[in-house]
């Protein structure tokens, strides 16, 4: 196992990787809309999807692998009422790629964040 850490996305708050390599696949934590300095994204779900989504994006990366070849994500939203906006903002980033997909409405998000991604890809 190979552990995953990049600058270009916050590092974990916790006792726990940004990503960890096994097998040929790297499993990401999940993401949610804090800078790669730490600060909380203001605004909107619409504005923290995309952050969320750039960390993603950068801990791939980081991990030899990309959006592209993202094979399962997990999407947990604080209300249920934002899916909408956070399919059409996954839509556009991933493209013609479609991943398997859970979404799931939780209670609370760590930081009381609107919502959070983790991945599941090739390296």
């Amino acid at each position: 196992m190979q552990n995953v850490q990049t600058p270009n996305a916050p590092a974990a708050i916790g006792p726990y990787s940004q990503a960890m390599i096994a097998n040929g696949m790297v499993f990401t934590s999940g993401q949610i809309a804090l800078t790669p300095v730490g600060d909380m994204v203001d605004g909107d779900v619409n504005a923290q999807c995309i952050q969320v989504l750039t960390n993603l994006k950068a801990v791939l990366e980081a991990a030899g692998s990309s959006l592209d070849k993202v094979i399962k994500t997990t999407i947990f939203l604080a209300d249920m009422d934002d899916f909408a906006v956070v399919n059409t903002i996954y839509a556009e980033v991933f493209g013609d790629h479609k991943p398997a997909r859970s979404t799931v409405a939780v209670k609370t998000l760590p930081k009381n964040a609107l919502v959070e991604i983790d991945a599941i890809a090739l390296v």
